[in-house]
C-alpha cells in the first residue's frame, strides 16, 4: 500500500490561493515536511501578519480534500483542527496574528490517529477533544521564540516518531479508489467505474471514516481543484471544457460555492 500512498503526491498538489501572495500585509508560505512523510503531510504552513493591520484581513480557505491542524506558536495550548469541507470557509482576522499548521492529504490524519473523520467535516475544533496526544505535545515543545525552520523539526520528529511505533493499516482498496479520483482528475462515474472489489455503500463508508465524505463529494473538491490550477497555470477563460463540467452554469455555481467567488474574479 506504501507505493499507493507516495503516489498520491505525484497526482494530487492542492492550492491554496494565499500561497499566491508572497508581499503585501500578510505573509503566507509552505514547507515540505521530511521525505519519510511526503506520502501523509502535503505541507506545513505559516500565515502572519507583517506589522498591525489597519482593516480586518479576511483569509479565505477553500476546499482541498485535505484536513489540518493549526495553532498559534505564542499560544500553543490552543491548538485546532479543520475538517474536510465541500464548501469555502472565511476567517476574519485582525491585528497581529500568527498561525502554523500541518496540512495532512486526504485520508491520512484518519489512518494515523483512528479519528472518524466523518464527525469532523465542516468543523473547526480544538485539537485536545480530538487528538490529546497531539495538543500535548503541541502544548509542551512550542514557544513564541521558535522560527518556522525550528518549528518544522519538531513536527518532522514528533510524526516520525508515530510513524515508527506502527500505524492501523485501512482497507488498501479505498487507497485504490482515492488514486483512481486524483489520476482521473475527480472525472470519474462513482458507480460504474470507481469498482474496487466492495460495493459502493461499503466504499462510502470508508470514505466517510477516513476522508469525511463520499467518495462523490471528495471527486468534486478534486476536480474544482485541478481546474483551479489550470485557471492559474495557464489563464484558461473557459477551463470547465477540459474538466467535465456541464455547462458554464454548473461550473460558475460549483466554483462559486468551493471557493467564495466566481472564476472571473480569482482570474483578474
Amino acid at each position: 500500500m506504501m507505493e499507493v500512498l507516495q503516489h498520491f503526491r505525484q497526482l494530487y498538489q492542492p492550492v491554496q490561493p494565499a500561497a499566491e501572495q508572497e508581499k503585501g500585509p500578510v505573509l503566507y508560505r509552505e514547507l515540505l515536511p521530511h521525505t519519510g512523510l511526503l506520502a501523509y503531510v502535503y505541507c506545513y504552513w505559516e500565515l502572519k501578519s507583517t506589522g498591525p493591520l489597519t482593516a480586518p484581513y479576511h483569509y479565505r480557505v477553500i476546499a482541498d480534500g485535505c484536513i489540518d491542524i493549526y495553532f498559534e506558536p505564542h499560544q500553543p495550548t490552543e491548538s485546532y483542527l479543520m475538517g474536510f469541507s465541500n464548501s469555502y470557509t472565511a476567517f476574519p482576522l485582525q491585528g497581529d496574528f500568527h498561525f502554523v499548521g500541518i496540512r495532512f492529504l486526504p485520508g491520512m490524519l484518519p489512518l494515523l490517529y483512528r479519528l472518524n473523520a466523518a464527525e469532523l467535516t465542516d468543523q473547526s475544533a480544538p485539537l485536545d477533544a480530538i487528538c490529546q496526544p497531539l495538543a500535548t505535545f503541541l502544548a509542551a515543545r512550542f514557544h513564541p521564540g521558535l522560527a518556522l525552520g525550528e518549528m518544522k523539526a519538531l513536527l518532522d520528529e514528533y510524526l516520525l516518531g508515530l510513524l515508527s511505533k506502527g500505524i492501523v493499516t485501512a482497507d488498501s482498496r479505498l487507497y485504490e479508489a482515492i488514486s483512481m479520483i486524483l489520476d482521473t482528475g475527480g472525472m470519474i462515474g462513482i458507480e460504474k467505474e470507481l469498482a474496487v472489489g466492495i460495493s459502493p455503500r461499503q466504499l462510502r463508508r470508508l470514505f466517510q471514516f477516513y476522508v469525511g465524505d463520499t467518495p462523490k463529494s471528495f471527486s468534486e473538491v478534486v476536480r474544482f481543484q485541478k481546474t483551479l490550477q489550470r485557471m492559474t497555470h495557464h489563464r484558461k477563460q473557459r477551463p470547465y471544457l477540459d474538466t467535465g463540467y456541464y455547462d458554464q452554469a454548473h461550473f460558475i455555481k460549483s466554483f462559486k460555492q468551493l471557493y467564495g467567488l466566481t472564476p472571473s474574479k480569482v482570474l483578474l
